[in-house]
């Protein structure tokens, strides 16, 4: 078995270890509602409450939030398109996911990459909401994995890049 087979085994341990934790807890109406809050409104509800009324940042972060999110998107197009990675719930026999994804392929996940893209901007404009954010961030992503739509690694890979993301235009503003 070479590297990628045994990555992919394990990634389906852990995968299904957390799903059957969640559904023997009857979590899914919970990973639903924190899913939904990863979906991309409320991104931008609080993006434009924050440039509407806080006036020392809030369009400042509004801006550079738009500018990752620009720079993000594509790159996860890309990502997604090119690596087709089979979502869990189309691939694992018998395996059937608490939610119908929006589109075919798993790899990264979008909800991930987007939340913590968010997070890592937040934190640098209001470092005091960093820890909640990150937390949300990384719920948002396990909720995923427990829906039965991504592995943990695609969690994993949509995190990096959506703070990757956040952090190249952090410094792209910084140079602008």
């Amino acid at each position: 078995m070479n590297r990628l087979q045994k990555l992919t085994a394990i990634d389906t341990r852990i995968f299904y270890w957390c799903n059957d934790l969640h559904r023997n807890l009857g979590m899914a109406p919970v990973s639903r509602f924190v899913s939904r809050l990863g979906d991309g409104v409320l991104y931008l509800l609080l993006g434009l409450g924050l440039a509407l009324w806080e006036q020392e940042l809030g369009l400042t972060f509004l801006e550079v939030g738009l500018i990752a999110f620009a720079l993000e998107m594509p790159l996860y197009l890309i990502l997604k398109n090119t690596i087709r990675r089979d979502r869990p719930c189309h691939r694992l026999a018998g395996f059937r996911a608490v939610i119908e994804p929006s589109d075919k392929f798993s790899f990264p996940s979008g909800h991930a990459a987007a939340a913590f893209l968010f997070a890592t901007v937040l934190a640098s404009f209001y470092p005091a909401l960093a820890l909640g954010a990150f937390m949300v961030a990384t719920m948002i992503g396990l909720s995923r994995v427990l829906l039965g739509v991504h592995y943990p690694t695609d969690i994993a890979a949509g995190a990096l890049l959506g703070v990757c993301s956040g952090v190249f235009s952090l410094h792209l503003w910084e140079v602008f």
